[in-house]
């Protein structure tokens, strides 16, 4: 221990004598590092080396004088003054007084072995290498910091060129010979520029690009060039120019002939082209959208890329509206994604394009991938063939109708063949091909348009126009919002059946899943607020028969079941189900009660009513404009053109209400001279007395004083203040401003109608609870009569025949197996269980 603290004392004397010596050495030598002696005056730099020289003996000679050689006494005392009671040195004392007593000697002799005993917890002093009061500017740190930046930015090849302080460098590089060379690969290479006096002679790698700089000083002639990697074969400069400069372009040799000279054999790195492959086929998302996996590969970054569609003309079965020669389309180039942050040399992404409203969705196309790369170079992955995937449509007269637009789009000469498709099917709009009449008004007013200009010369501006309402129609017939919940349903059903067929991809019948189940929902909520109050009559056994009453649960897993089957592709299977549900959901009755219709049920049917006359007027004012800005248009046409029904007449509305309109022969009277002033005053006179009625209905509304039905009125009354602004704008003969203020009575009516319906439901619901409370006849659980005393029995021969028994067994199976499933709710398991402990 006395050895290892003498040593650090050592160490400690000598840092505090010497640490001025290797502080200036250190700058010393970071100045040399960074070539500071080649930059500076050769005065400056003498005057520097000689302070530098001084310095150091200055300090040298302070630092012996300083330095005091640690000896074994030394390093005991330091040791010893670590430890209690210095036991060191109390070993080494003798006693003053006492000798020859033993009781004294004896005594001593006890401290003595109390000392050596506290001397073996001895340990090692660490030395004190703390010189901050000797250094209270912190120089030698300084110098560390030039020391770190001559490491990292310098080199220690200057440190040689110290022997040629003597000499002027200005007139050595003049009268030579000596040369310099530097080598840059290309920026996109991430490599660094070398210094080729610095590499040794020998074996190099270059990137394909790089570029050589030489400069030689000195006689000219003494140093040449050769070289053989830049494949130079026109004019080129001398090899004894004082400054040459070229590409590497191959493998080759760099030689540099004279005193100082060397040579190089030089390897050449090709830049590779860029590779690009699709991982998959592509597929179609539920919004129509391509999506193309694919991966891109280079040896330093991949710049950009395109896919590239073409018409695959070939394959395309030439029939029907692809008959005709199609119009010159240029090819769809689409930007490839390239990551935002990450290495470019090799990614794998996704190209999400929508072609859905392209003339060539759905047709075989070519598609072509391509990628470059910083130096030009391009890679490619070859036509690949497939069908151009965009947005389906499942309704069929959406369908038709891109269908339509496709043609048109194809070819300009298509454009006769569409109108008369578009007639045949808008030639007996009654028979149910339109579901609504304005999408009928719609389809009609691009026909009629369409028409005349083909009569004057179908222009590109034009025909665009009119796909782009043809889209717009097919989408809203396809997407339409439908308020009747049942219409909603069968358009889901349909869809979705009509998507099976056409196997559809599988994100389009994941979102047709959903909407079916969002329409299946809804239906049911709307048969809930739709069944009446309970009464005190019974059905009779035709209405229990037919009644059909579905648990929600089922239906969710039957909808499951069919999910699952279209998942493991038994599309067959999936379709059978689907027609049983279709079949179930068209059993299902609203049961209603056998006495007179209520309050409620009374406002609620008149207001549908008002409704509805409301519309077949705002239809007829539709038309009354139309006509007004397409005079004569549809003169000589048959009478199944003059209203959405057929020859009721163009006063009637598409549903039959509007019975005040003009019949068949007034209606067919002055269609090429425009709206009449009579038929605004009848349009203005009927607004008139259908607000008047709706005033009336206001005072016989149920619900007052609830939040349902105030909002109702609230509503309602909206409704009353824009037919009253239609009925002055039809006075005014403003049938655009009209239309509005029907659409927003139309619109106030609706939430006037949800509102009220809301109200009438909350009625019922507490009036459904009062009476389970106070009545004994009610139904039980399972759907059976109570009797008069509430006996669990029946009076409609529930369970009648040879199977009686063994229904009830099914039945209370059927209940225990339910009760025991963990994942339904708590509150329904519990009621199981008390129809369990009951029955």
């Amino acid at each position: 221990m006395i050895a290892l603290t003498r040593l650090g004392l050592f160490a400690e004397s000598l840092t505090r004598a010497f640490w001025p010596v290797w502080t200036i050495l250190i700058v010393v030598l970071a100045a040399l590092m960074t070539g500071l002696h080649e930059v500076l005056p050769l005065e400056v730099t003498w005057v520097g080396g000689v302070l530098a020289v001084v310095s150091l003996t200055c300090t040298a000679v302070i630092g012996a004088r300083r330095f005091v050689f640690p000896t074994q006494e030394i390093a005991e005392a330091r040791l010893d003054a670590t430890l209690p009671g210095r036991p060191i040195q109390a070993l080494r004392d003798t006693p003053a007084v006492g000798r020859g007593d033993a009781a004294s000697e004896a005594l001593w002799q006890a401290h003595q072995g109390r000392m050596a005993t506290r001397t073996e917890g001895a340990k090692v002093v660490q030395p004190n290498l703390q010189i901050s009061y000797l250094d209270p500017f912190g120089l030698r740190h300084i110098a560390m910091l030039f020391f770190m930046v001559a490491l990292v930015f310098g080199s220690a090849a200057n440190l040689t060129t110290i022997q040629d302080l003597g000499t002027p460098r200005g007139s050595a590089l003049a009268s030579g010979p000596t040369w310099e060379g530097w080598i840059e690969p290309p920026s996109y290479t991430g490599k660094p520029a070398l210094y080729l006096n610095d590499l040794p002679e020998g074996a190099l790698e270059l990137p394909e690009g790089s570029h050589v700089l030489l400069r030689l000083y000195g006689e000219v002639g003494a140093l040449t060039v050769a070289e053989t990697i830049s494949g130079r074969t026109g004019p080129v400069e001398s090899a004894a120019d004082a400054e040459q400069s070229f590409e590497v372009t191959q493998s080759g040799m760099l030689d540099i002939a004279g005193p100082g000279g060397a040579r190089w054999d030089i390897a050449l790195l090709p830049d590779g082209a860029p590779t690009v492959m699709a991982l998959a086929q592509p597929e179609t998302s539920g919004r129509g959208e391509m999506t193309l996996p694919f991966e891109a590969t280079d040896d330093y970054s991949v710049v950009g890329g395109s896919a590239t569609v073409r018409l695959d003309l070939d394959a395309i079965e030439r029939k029907y509206g692809l008959r005709v020669p199609p119009e010159a389309r240029p090819d769809v180039d689409v930007p490839l994604p390239l990551p935002i942050s990450g290495d470019r040399a090799y990614f794998q992404e996704v190209l999400i394009e929508d072609f859905s409203k392209h003339p060539w969705a759905h047709l075989p196309v070519e598609v072509t991938l391509t990628v470059k790369d910083d130096a030009g170079l391009t890679g490619t992955t070859g036509p690949m063939r497939f069908d151009l995937p965009a947005r389906r449509f499942f309704d069929p007269l959406a369908a038709a109708i891109i269908e339509l637009r496709r043609d048109l789009l194809w070819s300009k000469d298509n454009g006769t063949r569409v109108a008369q498709l578009m007639r045949a099917i808008s030639h007996r709009p009654e028979e149910g091909v339109f579901k609504q009449e304005t999408d009928y008004l719609r389809f009609r007013t691009i026909l009629t348009r369409l028409e005349t200009n083909l009569t004057h010369g179908l222009s590109s501006e034009k025909r665009d126009e009119f796909a782009e309402a043809l889209w717009a129609l097919a989408l809203d017939l396809e997407e339409g919002a439908l308020g009747d919940a049942a219409e909603r349903l069968r358009q889901a059903q349909e869809r979705l059946s009509e998507a099976m067929k056409n196997g559809a991809s599988e994100s389009e019948i994941a979102r047709l899943m959903q909407e079916l189940r969002e329409a299946t929902d809804d239906y049911l909520r709307e048969l809930a607020r739709r069944e009446p109050q309970q009464g005190d009559g019974q059905e009779n056994q035709e209405t229990a028969q037919n009644r059909m009453q579905l648990n929600q649960n089922d239906l969710q897993r039957m909808m499951d079941r069919i999910q699952e089957l279209m998942e493991q592709g038994r599309m067959a299977e999936a379709q059978q189900a689907l027609e049983e549900l279709q079949r179930m959901m068209e059993n299902m009755r609203v049961t209603q009660g056998q006495g007179q219709q209520g309050e409620g049920e009374q406002a609620m049917e008149g207001l549908a009513d008002t409704l509805r006359e409301q519309q077949g007027l705002s239809d007829e004012a539709f038309r009354e404009l139309q006509e007004q800005f397409n005079p004569g248009a549809q003169s000589g046409q048959s009478s199944e053109n003059q209203g959405f029904n057929g020859g009721e007449g163009r006063g009637q509305s598409h549903d039959g209400t509007g019975g005040e309109g003009r019949g068949e022969g007034e209606g067919q009277q002055g269609q090429s001279d425009g709206a009449q002033p009579g038929q605004s005053e009848a349009l203005e006179d009927r607004q008139r007395a259908l607000r008047q009625e709706l005033n009336r209905q206001l005072g016989n509304l149920p619900g007052q004083g609830t939040p349902e039905g105030d909002a109702a009125r609230e509503a309602l009354d909206q409704a009353e203040g824009a037919m009253q602004g239609a009925e002055d704008a039809l006075r005014q003969d403003d049938l655009a401003t009209a239309i509005d203020r029907q659409a927003e009575a139309m619109d106030a009516l609706r939430e006037g109608l949800r509102n009220l319906g809301e109200a009438m439901a909350q009625q019922q619901q507490d009036g459904q609870q009062g009476t389970a409370e106070a009545q004994g006849n009610a139904q039980d659980p399972l759907g059976r009569s109570q009797g008069n005393r509430g006996a669990a029995g029946t009076q409609e021969g529930l369970l009648q025949g040879e199977d009686v028994y063994r229904q009830a067994r099914r039945l209370l199976d059927e209940i225990r197996r339910r009760a025991g499933e963990a994942e339904r709710p708590e509150i329904e398991r519990n009621y199981l269980e008390r129809l369990l402990d009951r029955f």
